[in-house]
């Protein structure tokens, strides 16, 4: 059976699996699936019932024409989801939470607001619902806020006004609507949780406790020089009473767990970084009536989730770990951290059930995301869902010593063919980050499939491998983070299957950076890719959209001494530059500035008729990353014909969509 990478469209057509719920009596699981609609201009998801013991297949839940997300369990297992459900006399109706009878028949819409609902939270043994809406900053009721919206909307009115930092956020602008909480528990109306709130609940992680009485978010607060630190507040959902439960001025806290008891929460805590100090992520436990304790002290690894067992024993936590995602265990009551699984995958959206059983989604580079169940004696069963496609290659593991003594390790994903492969070395981004999950943005399997090996490393700052190993290029991206790289590219080099002589780079966002980095610093490459990257790092410090956390990271000095645009007469290689033009955490300005400096200043500079072996590719439309499918197809073809002209010294096929 021929693997769906070779041709873009049946990539793009594989379906996607995504987040996970599960009832508190275990007996429902549920998924969602997105899948490409009938113009194959944008992925629709439905929820999808799974069995929870591995044997029946997969059901389709929904079919709404704009799909449904977010699904999430009442008490009584019937299923609430978000959805926009156009109606007769509405076209564009505001997303609502819906609900769909555990006994069957047609789903009900539950609640709606002016400015769409966002999130739903429903107690484990109580009726109670929490949900999150956005309202404009001067409303006081959801009757407030429907008439200012209709005002801006009639007047069209795009103006906002701030008064505080920070502006936009990734690809939107911030305000004038915020992010507000309410409770639902079959009353006429439902109550307002949090009036003016301001930016504190801008992507807040929020428990709700299981009797339903009280829930645990995180608080935004504003900081000095225009910064933001994140605190933990207790809202009583009877009487919308506020009261803080943990606030370090060292930290930023986050990820609340209530324990099953109600009686204190789990989090995690962040310590604020330092232009000489990597931060640091531990897991903490607040008795509500005592004091705070730190779990994870002499753990060397940084939890990414935190979730209580369903009999409150113990904490089920994931972290990186050595380029896999394992699920550890730990003691409440102790420093004990044990592994539950560890295997070859990654894992998220752990769920506990009652009987020690969890669920999850898992993926690796061999499989995108999945449902698994795992049982106590950490044995794996993989629930049907959706098939899985078939890998056009080989996935090995490389590694590399370095000068000053440290290993890098890195995936190096290899064609079947006997005949060595030219080289893609693909930088991940971040930078605290590790190639250690399937990626549909950046996949590897697509390159393969056309003819490449390609080398994923873990250079210094990547996760999974210990603070000192993040630490080693804090605040020096340019140093062991690039020799890092080189030395990964050395090892896969050596590897019989490559063919050394033909080799690119290609990263997006700090991935991006060190491409440039690289672009300047030596000509081994025979291209380079660089997507939504870093080019001037003094102009990118203040024009990102959290300006406060870069100076929190890097100097003037160490600003200057790592910025690769002052290498830009030591480039030789050709370049592709791709940027979309709604990427406010790496402004467009970089792009710009980076075509420019390589056409006029580089040492493959423009010809005096203006062509050049660089080229650009501009989403006017995307983001930080290309997520239209039509945009991602544009994307895979764009590269791949860079390559084919620089790399395999034939021309590549341009899309003709391009013109």
């Amino acid at each position: 059976m021929p693997a769906p990478f070779h041709d873009l469209d049946d990539f793009l057509a594989l379906p996607r699996v995504s987040g996970l719920a599960v009832s508190a009596d275990g007996t429902r699981v549920v998924t969602t699936v997105s899948e490409l609609n009938d113009k194959r201009t944008e992925f629709v998801s439905a929820v999808w019932e799974l069995d929870p013991e591995g044997q029946r297949s997969a059901r389709r839940l929904t079919y709404g024409i704009k799909g449904e997300s977010a699904p999430e369990f009442t008490v009584d297992n019937d299923l609430l989801f978000l959805a926009v459900r156009p109606g007769p006399d509405d076209d564009a109706p505001p997303r609502s939470v819906w609900r769909l009878p555990a006994g069957g028949g047609e789903a009900a819409e539950l609640i709606t607001f002016p400015g769409g609902a966002d999130r739903v939270l429903s107690a484990r043994a109580a009726t109670t619902t929490v949900l999150g809406a956005s309202m404009l900053t001067l409303a006081d009721t959801v009757d407030d806020d429907r008439r200012l919206r209709t005002l801006r909307k009639d007047t069209k009115v795009s103006a906002l006004l701030h008064t505080g930092y920070p502006v936009r956020y990734w690809d939107h602008d911030l305000g004038p609507g915020q992010a507000h909480l309410f409770a639902d528990d079959g009353a006429a109306e439902a109550r307002h949780l949090t009036p003016h709130p301001g930016d504190a609940l801008r992507e807040a992680d929020i428990d709700l406790s299981r009797d339903g009485a009280f829930l645990v978010t995180t608080w935004r607060q504003p900081a000095p020089r225009g910064g933001r630190r994140s605190v933990l507040v207790r809202i009583d959902v009877d009487s919308a009473r506020r009261t803080t439960v943990a606030d370090d001025p060292d930290a930023d806290l986050g990820t609340p767990a209530i324990s099953p008891d109600g009686r204190s929460v789990a989090y995690l805590r962040e310590t604020l970084s330092t232009p000489q100090s990597v931060p640091r992520i531990t897991l903490w436990l607040k008795h509500f009536d005592g004091h705070a304790v730190e779990l994870t002290g002499a753990w060397d690894r940084w939890p990414t989730s935190v979730t209580w067992s369903c009999d409150g024993s113990s904490l089920l936590v994931t972290a990186d770990d050595n380029g896999r995602g394992p699920i550890f265990v730990v003691d409440p009551s102790g420093p004990e951290v044990r592994a539950l699984v560890a295997d070859d995958y990654t894992y998220t959206d752990v769920r506990a059930a009652p009987g020690g059983v969890v669920y999850a989604l898992r993926s690796s580079y061999l499989a995108p995301p999945h449902p698994v169940r795992i049982d106590p004696d950490g044995s794996v069963a993989v629930l049907p869902c959706v098939d899985m496609p078939a890998i056009p290659g080989a996935l090995e593991e490389v590694t590399a010593r370095t000068a000053d003594g440290h290993t890098v390790r890195s995936w190096l994903a290899l064609p079947r063919d006997d005949a060595p492969a030219p080289l893609l070395v693909w930088i991940h981004g971040g930078p605290l980050a590790s190639w250690n999950a399937w990626h549909w943005r950046w996949n590897p399997w697509v390159m393969v499939a056309a003819g490449y090996a390609v080398l994923l490393p873990d250079p210094a700052l990547s996760t999974g491998y210990g603070q000192h190993f993040i630490q080693r290029g804090w605040g020096a991206w340019g140093a062991a983070p690039y020799t890092d790289v080189m030395a990964a590219t050395d090892a896969a080099c050596a590897h019989p299957k490559v063919d050394a002589r033909r080799a690119a780079a290609m990263g997006g966002s700090f991935g991006g950076y060190l491409a440039n980095w690289i672009a300047g610093h030596t000509d081994r490459f025979c291209a380079i890719v660089t997507h939504a990257s870093l080019w001037a790092l003094d102009q990118f410090g203040a024009t990102t959209d959290g300006a406060y956390w870069w100076a929190r990271e890097m100097t003037p000095e160490m600003t200057a001494a790592n910025s690769p645009h002052r290498f830009v007469s030591d480039i030789v290689t050709p370049m592709l530059v791709i940027h979309g033009d709604k990427d406010y955490r790496v402004p467009i300005g970089e792009a710009l500035r980076l075509w420019y400096e390589l056409l006029s200043a580089s040492g493959l500079p423009a010809a005096d008729d203006g062509s050049t072996e660089h080229r650009f590719l501009y989403f006017p439309s995307e983001n930080h990353w290309v997520l239209n499918p039509q945009h991602a197809k544009l994307w895979y073809q764009t590269v791949l014909a860079f390559l084919a002209r620089h790399v395999l010294g034939r021309d590549g096929e341009w899309p003709e969509l391009l013109g």
